[in-house]
């Protein structure tokens, strides 16, 4: 069977256009389908009643509860326990009924496309019940402390990704001492990057062993795990590995209730990005981290490791670098024994 570089022009023309069309086709699903079908399910809220609040407060309270309204899901409790709730993330706002108002209470430990939601509806609940809402924003986040989680996952996986491409190409036949080398280091140095970039756009971001461990423990697994499918893979695996960080953006910037339950079934449930992201964004802003946001990131970083630490032959970087042997003796080669043929 022919090679296709071996076809008429036309027949190669066409067979990469549909190739274009395929790649363009598989991202724009997860990428730009994403934000192309976000619509709020379900948003976990809460409004705050005081035990000696006045009846019509509490009516208002239980009218909200029992409305069954698809898009958002209500909590009723006392404002010490809503706080508790939105500090622990269970909800992503609180709208606090007073005699004196309403107040709006948010959190910067919250992933920011939540509190834009929550922002709204609960503002738009105190106006259709002819009050003004005033906002209190607990640990509340820069523009800066907004960003900085998405941004330093997706920094370490680039990190991680350019250097293990390089090793593969440059260090053929690399070791696997070798790989933990260069995984060390792009740990270390990924890590140091990021932290500049922190102090660098916001001073107060803390920067203490609990942000710089977490960083660490990340960026070790995101290199391990791209080591280990280079390895077996060669520069193959970069089909795989360039297409996820696009998937990054769309997904960890989103919290589940705003994605469609397909994708939030084929991408939101799997993908580490997000739990690097919420795992950073709580640290950054006085919350703890979820048992799955360290442990996903240890065995990711478990399993490259065995892959790296295996016995057996290393990914070709390319076909193309292969060295195909053409059965020709080398003395044939030399000007000497071609004369000494003729002879």
């Amino acid at each position: 069977m022919a090679a296709l570089h071996d076809r008429p022009p036309a027949v190669i023309a066409v067979a990469t256009a549909v190739v274009g069309a395929v790649i363009a086709l598989v991202l724009g699903l997860v990428t730009f389908g994403v934000q192309a079908t976000a619509h709020p399910e379900g948003v976990p809220l809460a409004v705050a009643v005081g035990a000696d609040a006045p009846p019509q407060l509490r009516g208002v309270a239980d009218k909200l509860a029992g409305s069954g309204a698809a898009e958002v899901s209500w909590r009723v409790a006392t404002p010490a326990e809503a706080r508790d709730l939105l500090s622990r993330q269970e909800v992503y706002g609180v709208l606090e009924l007073a005699p004196g108002g309403a107040t709006v209470v948010l959190s910067g430990a919250v992933n920011p496309s939540g509190t834009q939601v929550a922002q709204q509806v609960l503002g738009g609940v105190a106006r259709g019940a002819g009050m003004e809402a005033g906002v209190v924003t607990l640990n509340p986040a820069s523009a800066a402390g907004r960003t900085a989680p998405l941004a330093a996952t997706a920094l370490l996986w680039i990190a991680g990704l350019v250097a293990g491409a390089a090793f593969t190409v440059l260090a053929r036949g690399g070791t696997a001492v070798g790989r933990l080398t260069g995984v060390a280091t792009t740990t270390a140095l990924g890590v140091a990057v990021v932290a500049g970039f922190f102090a660098l756009w916001d001073s107060s971001l803390p920067l203490d062993r609990g942000v710089l461990g977490y960083l660490a423990l990340v960026a070790a697994a995101f290199a391990l795990v791209q080591g280990a499918l280079l390895r077996l893979l060669g520069l193959r695996a970069m089909a795989l590995l360039g297409p996820l960080y696009l998937v990054a953006p769309t997904v960890a910037g989103q919290v589940p209730e705003l994605i469609d339950p397909v994708y939030r079934a084929l991408l939101w449930s799997w993908t580490p990005f997000r739990f690097s992201t919420e795992g950073l964004r709580a640290l950054l802003h006085g919350g703890s981290l979820d048992t799955a946001q360290v442990w996903v990131f240890l065995g990711l970083a478990a399993a490259g490791l065995v892959v790296l630490l295996l016995p057996g032959e290393e990914g070709q970087p390319d076909l193309a670098d292969g060295v195909v042997d053409v059965g020709v003796d080398q003395a044939d080669r030399l000007p000497g024994a071609q004369r000494q043929h003729t002879a």
